[in-house]
């Protein structure tokens, strides 16, 4: 049973229904030792940093959570859901005074900025679908080495949501920034995410995003999507817990097949 974190932060029913659909056995639970006990775990949610993490801590699933995932199970933290598992989050905490997280992985939540490098304004929070690309670090993908053919160069104009859905999605205006990255390789590259929750997503395929708030990158980044910076937008972590930047239940078909790999990693165990 996949046991579906209720902390008073919303998106429950969708990611159950979607959960479901994949053919998972899934139910919501507020109930530390209910969690404890789950063969999976996902932690949804909107909503601030502080105030999630402090109503977990009081609920006694903060550290239910963190146990049952560095014991191995897998896990699937979805936007609020991926932040928390980082050491600290700025959202809604006094300035110079982050609130704790999971500590899973290293490093702290902060604000996306409302500006590029070059000064260019950004909305913020950045809301509706952008793609997500392989990071060109992180070694949970097959990408060449950094600083060969990295960065951008990390794209696939192939598969699922390549070539015409970019164009298509361009011309909707779907990028703020303008225009897909010049360097994207050409269909055939043969790159693509070597993560199991991607199994079957091409690199740039599109998901939806609503959030002000951006996890840091580093080795456990396995893809980044740009808005007003290039961002991470899922990470791994050990062997079978994973963390998304996008909401997969509001996602369509590409986040049916994430919430499916998802399913088919806990079934594994």
């Amino acid at each position: 049973m996949i046991a579906v974190v209720d902390y008073q932060k919303g998106n429950l029913k969708s990611v159950e229904r979607g959960l479901i659909a994949a053919g998972g056995e899934a139910f919501i639970t507020a109930d530390a030792s209910e969690i404890a006990k789950a063969d999976a775990i996902v932690l949804p949610g909107v909503g601030a940093f502080a105030d999630a993490a402090a109503t977990m801590c009081e609920l006694g699933q903060m550290e239910a959570i963190r146990d049952r995932v560095r014991a191995g199970i897998p896990f699937l933290g979805i936007c609020l859901g991926e932040h928390l598992m980082f050491e600290h989050g700025v959202e809604g905490s006094p300035e110079g005074n982050p609130a704790c997280g999971l500590g899973l992985l290293p490093g702290t939540v902060v604000a996306m900025p409302r500006c590029d490098a070059q000064g260019k304004a950004f909305k913020v929070p950045h809301v509706g679908w952008n793609t997500i690309e392989i990071s060109a670090c992180s070694g949970g993908a097959a990408v060449p080495p950094c600083g060969e053919g990295g960065g951008n160069a990390a794209l696939s104009s192939g598969g699922a949501g390549g070539g015409a859905a970019r164009s298509s999605a361009a011309k909707r205006g779907l990028f703020e920034h303008g225009a897909f990255p010049d360097s994207a390789p050409q269909p055939g590259s043969g790159l693509a995410f070597a993560c199991p929750l991607f199994d079957g997503i091409a690199p740039g395929e599109y998901f939806y995003f609503t959030h002000s708030y951006i996890a840091p990158t580093g080795s456990h980044t396995i893809a980044e999507t740009t808005h007003s910076v290039r961002f991470t937008s899922a990470v791994q972590f050990g062997e079978c817990a994973f963390g998304v930047q996008f909401h997969p239940e509001k996602s369509s078909d590409a986040g049916a097949r994430v919430l499916a790999n998802f399913v088919a990693i806990a079934a594994r165990g």
